[in-house]
């Protein structure tokens, strides 16, 4: 019994010294493993007489148990002890800043912005989106629309011809969205009310021509049509779009082959140290060409002249989406800068709307 007493203080010493789970669990494998000296012990109980075996076994299972307790309570003190150690290794500054997720980080270009502004405020007004290809014919893209033989703008300086074809005729790169109003006025018959944004092309470059550009133009053609009607739509959508409650318009005479009368138009400004107020000051900026739509492209375009009549508008998207949210350079819009779109761009969940506010 004195042989079990200081083989037990023996184990439990070890125990307590044991400095990891290593050390510990050789302990236990010493005492309590298959050849372990406690299990030796167990396993000479099958030689003793039945009264030694009933003194001598409860001694070793009290001895094993003793044992059994404090590795397990060791093994605690120890898991406890690491863990403490790993936290104060790995500590974490919580004051760093979140990374932005995948979604957050996206921005929807202001080009993009901008045509969904301009579709809304006239589709507000009830008027339909039509589109047509990018890739022309000389007829639509000139000859309907009232440009006799040898204007300037069929020549190759202001028109990306492609190769001509064994007929001699020629497909070109749109030079404007009037090709889309007339593929309307032959597809559709009157009342039309429509507006034409996409992509056009012309031979340009430098700080506000781009040889790529985008337009929205807009046809209204009915029996009652007048200018009346075409300052009001113009007024109303530049009075949502620059988000002013009023604005002043100067329409002045000009000259355009597919309208006459034509007219450009001229708002209201102010421009303060960089900046351009609208819908006050006493400057005026010129935005957008306009016109009663000439009677020949009616013609050209099946529509009776003496019938019907009708007003078109364009204006440069690009254009407008500099002068509303302080782009100094068009060709800034087109280098896919991705820091220069983490400025101007919008988070896709928290667009400006026409409900909502377009500047919110």
């Amino acid at each position: 019994m004195s042989d079990l007493a200081t083989l037990e203080k023996s184990v439990l010493d070890d125990i307590a010294a044991a400095g990891d789970e290593a050390a510990l669990e050789a302990v236990r494998v010493a005492a309590l493993g298959k050849k372990g000296s406690i299990s030796a012990l167990l396993a000479t109980l099958g030689k003793m007489s039945p009264d030694e075996r009933k003194t001598q076994g409860a001694a070793i299972n009290l001895a094993k148990d003793k044992v059994t307790q404090a590795l397990a309570a060791r093994r605690d003190v120890l898991k406890s002890a690491a863990l403490d150690a790993r936290l104060a290794s790995e500590t974490i500054d919580v004051t760093l800043p979140l990374r932005e997720s995948a979604a957050e980080a996206g921005r929807i270009h202001p080009l993009s912005q901008v045509f969904e502004e301009v579709n809304t405020i006239f589709a507000d007004m009830g008027f339909a989106i039509a589109e047509g290809p990018d890739i022309e014919t000389d007829d639509y893209n000139f000859t309907k629309l009232n440009f006799p033989e040898g204007h300037p703008a069929r020549e190759m300086h202001d028109t990306f011809f492609f190769n001509p074809k064994e007929d001699g005729s020629r497909m070109l790169l749109r030079t404007h969205t009037s090709p889309v109003q007339v593929r309307t006025m032959l597809s559709q018959k009157p009342p039309i009310r429509v507006i034409c944004p996409g992509r056009t092309y012309r031979i340009d470059s430098d700080a506000t021509h781009t040889p790529q550009f985008h337009q929205v133009e807009g046809l209204v053609i009915d029996k009652g049509s007048h200018l009346g009607h075409l300052k009001w739509i113009l007024h109303e959508f530049c009075k949502a779009f620059f988000e002013v409650d009023h604005i002043n318009m100067r329409f002045r005479p000009s000259f355009f082959p597919f309208t006459e009368p034509s007219l450009e138009v001229d708002i209201q400004c102010r421009r303060d140290k960089g900046e351009i107020r609208f819908g006050e000051g006493e400057d005026w900026l010129e935005i957008l060409g306009c016109g009663m739509v000439h009677p020949n492209v009616l013609r050209a375009c099946g529509i009776d002249p003496d019938v019907y009549q009708g007003f078109a508008w364009g204006m440069g998207l690009d254009r407008i989406a500099m002068l509303k949210y302080g782009i100094a350079d068009l060709r800034q819009l087109f280098e896919s800068d991705v820091r220069w779109l983490n400025h101007y761009g919008f988070k896709p969940l928290d667009v400006p709307t026409l409900a909502g506010g377009l500047s919110t």
